[in-house]
């Protein structure tokens, strides 16, 4: 139903961000949900008829012409920011499609239930779990495990979020974590494959070859096929960047229902743009 204030629009109970998803892959559609760090980058991927939009810390930093990876790290409160940006960015301008919220799930400083009864109030429909530790690996990730910040916290958080009638989509970077996430009723399971190439802050050689992104996603979407088949599943990260790109990772990973883009929607976006459009402003003579 929409809002009752308004009429239209945020926020959605689960199901009916549910069965707004399973409308386009009714229609042999793919779904297909991006990452919005600023007022105008929402409004205009809204009108471009995305299905979903995130917005999580990263997007700022994104948006300010930093690597999305600075949302990993110690330079701000994540889920203050994420709340912020929703508050003044980007719910104001949102005007039908649902909006997400990114939550540092792992955040030992906050009462996680009363934390998301905040981001509902606010208007999102539902929460992703970024910054997500499940793209960390090594001995840094083992530390996080040991000493309180584990990937299970972000499960332990999408499990409120299932009870609290919030929708979920999350990011998964292995299939036992994909099985975990499944399990406790995440809605929509993304396979994160690394750090989107290309542009001015891509990685160039960290980064996995489309075979093997293609090898990665087909496991995560396999286990969560066996442990909950109703869940939607949407691929995204490393080589899988251009809407060709996407086309071939669902042509040829079986089950996959769409994508998540975030600096290959938002930041791509802009830098070809602006780039382009000066060139032709610059080619213009007396």
């Amino acid at each position: 139903m929409p809002n009752p204030w308004t009429g239209k629009g945020n926020p959605y109970t689960k199901q009916e961000v549910r069965d707004r998803l399973q409308a386009v892959v009714n229609q042999k559609k793919a779904i297909i949900a991006a990452g919005a760090g600023t007022r105008i980058s929402a409004k205009f991927i809204e009108k471009g008829g995305a299905d979903l939009i995130i917005i999580y810390n990263s997007g700022r930093f994104r948006m300010s012409g930093h690597g999305s990876t600075a949302g990993m790290m110690a330079y701000g409160d994540a889920n203050a920011v994420a709340m912020e940006i929703g508050e003044f960015e980007v719910l104001p301008v949102v005007e039908e499609i649902p909006v997400i919220c990114g939550v540092h799930g792992s955040d030992p400083r906050r009462r996680m239930w009363h934390f998301l009864g905040k981001v509902k109030d606010m208007g999102f429909s539902g929460v992703n779990n970024f910054p997500t530790h499940s793209i960390i690996d090594g001995h840094f990730r083992n530390v996080l495990e040991e000493t309180g910040m584990s990937f299970q916290k972000e499960v332990d958080m999408v499990d409120l979020a299932t009870k609290m009638d919030l929708f979920s989509i999350v990011y998964v970077g292995k299939p036992e974590e994909a099985v975990q996430m499944a399990d406790v009723g995440a809605d929509a399971i993304i396979a994160h494959v690394g750090t989107t190439v290309g542009g001015s802050i891509g990685v160039t050689s960290a980064t996995a070859s489309m075979d093997d992104a293609l090898e990665r996603t087909q496991k995560i979407v396999d286990a969560v096929k066996k442990a909950n088949p109703n869940a939607f599943l949407l691929a995204h990260g490393g080589p899988i960047n251009t809407p060709s790109d996407v086309k071939y990772v669902l042509e040829h990973c079986n089950g996959l229902h769409g994508f998540v883009g975030a600096s290959s929607l938002e930041r791509m976006g802009i830098e070809q743009s602006l780039t382009n459009l000066t060139k032709e402003f610059k080619a213009l003579t007396l």
